[in-house]
């Protein structure tokens, strides 16, 4: 594959080098540490793999800058904000946050995101034009609303404004329709992992349960 900032992030080599790396730098009672703030890294979608040298349209096709173990710093996603904002630099990155409702895939970008940074969330979407709760989506709606997220699919695509980060929010349980997503605007997915009771219980009613239900019996690793 010929590399470039918009789909290295996605590939397999280096999806594969961080997992590898993530499995090799456990210590020996099975923990990640961040290797700027020293704390564990629990959750797999709060790890980042942070390139020293920092990538470049110049240097992203050398293997020996984005491929080398030496040049990769595996980091909490709030340590790599703090990173690049120290130093007034950050590389464009665009995030594919998926999981069940009730997962906290919201919750989690906000926690992460900057003033700076983009945020598409389909149900912020649903919410922003009608009156109805967030998991109510009146089908008189649904085109008004799905041309609103395209037109911004389009932007983050092409990667138009000045936004340092964007991040894509969704259920996505088919495999098949995240990787087209992914390819489509260059981004890396985050999986917003948690278990089917736990979402089950923050569910408020019994219609939120019935969607957490739904996209579990959906889902495709």
């Amino acid at each position: 594959m010929m590399f470039t900032l918009e789909n290295f992030y996605q590939s397999r080599e280096w999806t594969q080098l961080k997992t590898g790396l993530m499995f090799e730098r456990m210590d020996a009672d099975g923990i990640l540490r961040c290797a700027r703030c020293g704390e564990p890294i629990v959750a797999r979608y709060d790890c980042i793999g942070h390139h020293v040298i920092e990538l470049t349209d110049a240097n992203v096709t050398d293997a020996a800058v984005s491929l080398n173990p030496d040049n990769i710093e595996l980091v909490h996603f709030r340590c790599h904000n703090a990173i690049h904002e120290r130093f007034g630099t950050y590389q464009r990155r665009v995030f594919l946050v998926y999981g069940a409702p009730c997962a906290g895939k919201s919750t989690w970008v906000r926690e992460n995101a900057s003033a700076d940074d983009l945020i598409l969330d389909i149900d912020a979407l649903w919410e922003a034009v009608c009156v109805s709760d967030r998991y109510h989506k009146p089908p008189r709606l649904a085109q008004n609303v799905f041309g609103l997220r395209d037109c911004m699919i389009d932007q983050i695509r092409v990667r138009a404004g000045k936004w340092r980060r964007a991040f894509v929010v969704g259920g996505y349980p088919l495999r098949a329709e995240r990787d087209r997503m992914c390819g489509l605007i260059g981004a890396e997915p985050v999986f917003i992992d948690t278990d089917k009771a736990d979402c089950l219980a923050r569910a408020e009613n019994d219609k939120w349960r019935g969607y957490v239900s739904d996209w579990f019996d959906a889902y495709s690793e």
